[in-house]
This record gives C-alpha cells, sequence and structure tokens, in this order.
C-alpha cells in the first residue's frame, strides 16, 4: 500500500497542541444521575475465573495473551447518566461507584470543552492542508472530538484499572484515581495499548494487566504486563499492514518500520516557545474533577449505612440464598444474614431501593418487617 504523504504524526500533535493548549477544564456542579443504578454479578464458567464471552475474545482477538494476566470484573451495572443517557460498565471492589462518577466527570469536563468558545473556534479554522493531515493520521480528525475521545478513554482506564484495586496500596476510588495519575499508569496506557484493545475490553468488563508496587509507594504493570502489551501490539500492526485485520485502524499501514504509535496527547509541542504535552493536563482534570464529585454531599452513590429488617419466615440456607440474592440483584450490600435470628443487615442506597428490594422478597413469598 502506498503511503498517505499528509501521515505525519509529528504534526497531527502539534495541530492538537495547537488548537487546545489554552482551553480550560473547569468542573461545574453535577446534575444527579437519573435513577438508581442497577446492578447483575457476573458468573464465570466452571473451571475459570472468566466469563464465557470473555474467554471466547481472549482466545480470537488477544493472542498471544494468557487467561492467567486477565483480570474479570465482579459485576456489571446499569444507569442512567445525569444527562438522561443509558450506560453500562463493569466494576470490581469499589463498586458502581467508580463508573458511574467517571461517567459524570466525562460529562462535566465535556460541557466545560463544548463551552470553550476560544477552543471551538481555533479548531473550525483548521486550513486544507492541516484538516488532511489530521484525516490521514488520526482516527478522530477534530482536535475537539480528540479531546473528548481523550476524556472517555481515561474514564474508561480508570474504570478498569479499578478490577485490580486490591493488587494497590489504595482503599478508596479517590486514593486510587490519584495514585494510577501520581505513577504515571494513564500515560502508560496512551503509549502501550493498541487500538481498540482498551474499548473492547472494558465493554467486556476484563483487563489484562497485573500491577505490581514500586519502592516509592506507586504502582506500575509488571514486567509481564509491559511485555505482552507490546507483543498484542505488534501483532495488531502486522496485521493492519497485511490487510488480514478489517477492523485495524488504516493509519497503522503508514507507521515508519520500527515505530510504535504514540497518543498524539502524550507527544511534544511546542506552543508560544513553550514545550507542551496535553495528556498530563487532561488526566489531572479528570482525576481532580472525579475526585470532587466522590465528595460531592448530595451525591446519589454516596456510601449507604447499614439498616436491620427481619424476615421470619427465613427457615433454610435455600431462603438466605433467595433474600440475599435478591438484594445484590438490586446493588444492595448485604454485611450479615442470620437464620437463627432472622434478622438481615443491608446497606441501601435509596429508600426506592429498600422498597423495591422489599416488594421483591414478598413477591418471592417471605414476610419482610421493616425496623
Amino acid at each position: 500500500m502506498i503511503a498517505d504523504s499528509s501521515y505525519d504524526r509529528a504534526a497531527a500533535a502539534q495541530i492538537l497542541g495547537d488548537v487546545l493548549a489554552d482551553v480550560v477544564l473547569r468542573a461545574e456542579q453535577p446534575f444527579p444521575i437519573a435513577g438508581e443504578p442497577r446492578s447483575t454479578e457476573l458468573e464465570s464458567m466452571p473451571g475459570s475465573h472468566l466469563g464465557k464471552a470473555q474467554s471466547s475474545y481472549l482466545r480470537t482477538r488477544m493472542q498471544p495473551c494468557p487467561a492467567e494476566l486477565v483480570t474479570s470484573a465482579t459485576h456489571q451495572v446499569i444507569w442512567n447518566d445525569s444527562g438522561g443517557v443509558v450506560n453500562v460498565a463493569h466494576y470490581g471492589p469499589f463498586g458502581a461507584v467508580v463508573p458511574v462518577v467517571a461517567r459524570e466527570a466525562t460529562l462535566v469536563l465535556r460541557r466545560a470543552l463544548a463551552a470553550d468558545s476560544r477552543a471551538q473556534a481555533a479548531a473550525e479554522h483548521l486550513t486544507a492542508g492541516e484538516r488532511a493531515t489530521m484525516a490521514a493520521t488520526t482516527t478522530d480528525r477534530d482536535p475537539i472530538e480528540i479531546l473528548s475521545v481523550g476524556l472517555e478513554t481515561t474514564a474508561r482506564a480508570l474504570v478498569q484499572h479499578a478490577y485490580l484495586a486490591e493488587q494497590t496500596p489504595y482503599r478508596d476510588p479517590a486514593s486510587f484515581a490519584r495514585g494510577l495519575r501520581d505513577s504515571g499508569v494513564f500515560a502508560v496506557v496512551a503509549n502501550t495499548w493498541f487500538w481498540g484493545l482498551q474499548s473492547s475490553t472494558y465493554r467486556r468488563g476484563m483487563i489484562p494487566v497485573a500491577f505490581t508496587q514500586k519502592a516509592d509507594g506507586g504502582v506500575r504493570y509488571t514486567t509481564r504486563s509491559a511485555a505482552m502489551l507490546r507483543a498484542m501490539k505488534d501483532a495488531t500492526i502486522a496485521q493492519a499492514r497485511s490487510g488480514r485485520d478489517e477492523d485495524a485502524p488504516a493509519q497503522y499501514v503508514h507507521l515508519p518500520v520500527g515505530e510504535q504509535p504514540r497518543c498524539l496527547a502524550n507527544m511534544p509541542t511546542s506552543v508560544g516557545g513553550l514545550r507542551v504535552i496535553l495528556l498530563p493536563r487532561v488526566v489531572d482534570a479528570f482525576v481532580e474533577t472525579f475526585v470532587r464529585l466522590l465528595e460531592w454531599e448530595e451525591s446519589p452513590m454516596s456510601s449507604p449505612v447499614d439498616e436491620v429488617f427481619e424476615v421470619p419466615d427465613m427457615t433454610c440456607s435455600h431462603c438466605t440464598s433467595t433474600v440475599t440474592k435478591v438484594l445484590q440483584t438490586n446493588g444492595v450490600t448485604v454485611s450479615q444474614i442470620d437464620l437463627e435470628t432472622k434478622k438481615v443487615v443491608a446497606a441501601f442506597p435509596s429508600p426506592d431501593v429498600r422498597e423495591r428490594c422489599f416488594d421483591a422478597i414478598r413477591d418471592r413469598g417471605f414476610t419482610v418487617i421493616a425496623s
């Protein structure tokens, strides 16, 4: 294939820097999410920690990545965001708060970007040559759209890596997000994951890396993880050049032999005589917005308090399993269920969820006595 003469990653990065160098991403007061998130537990296949769809995708699209290097989420959550749009994501040890708040942080910053008149005007006045360079070099051609996608990608990276929370020293979502940022993990994702790997594994609730802790208290990918990402990326580039993978980005075809594609926002550019790299600014804005939303005192995702209620007609372990499953299916954390005292201790995120759970338990033939 003949290389497109407009393909130029350095030039595309410079265009991105020129348009977005002065953009200011400020967090505004968020809107409350619409309705309550609905969670379900993921099921794995016998003898495996992965589900059927995850195992199939790993086998057919992620070679040579081994199954033991992949961590799966534990639950899937569906909710309507503050814009009323339905979302689906996965989560692990930190719970549904991570994907829900990460989505809101993305929306908040995208609204700020849309309101930045200087950036919008700069993007609209690209020359024909600049547009040709962006079209030949990037999948998303408009600088504003590239930054919007970058915000989405940062959110996905946070959500996916939260499946690995137990491999880190961070014990809450806020310190986890800041820890990933300070450890440079977002930049590593931008430069080492191949196109499509993040979005495709995100949709399936999987992440093909593992963490190890550094001497300074931060985290990094294990040596094996880094080598596997490189091998998968090399395989994807080779498939793109051979024409065997029609899903591979066309821009990979034009890469000089031996060159690895890098995120344009993580390449240095010169703006006003100063060296500028956009990615750290974007990541910092996202992480601090995420933390601010976590701290929002009226957030519907704030940690619920345990409540006690009684189910007097529980008579066996099947009964307790049924009640537990009803609660967990509705995203409720069950702290204790006692067959002898008939008491259940659970944390409901809202009165509406509590009533929905009680109704569902009654529908299964049990009596519920609220405190």
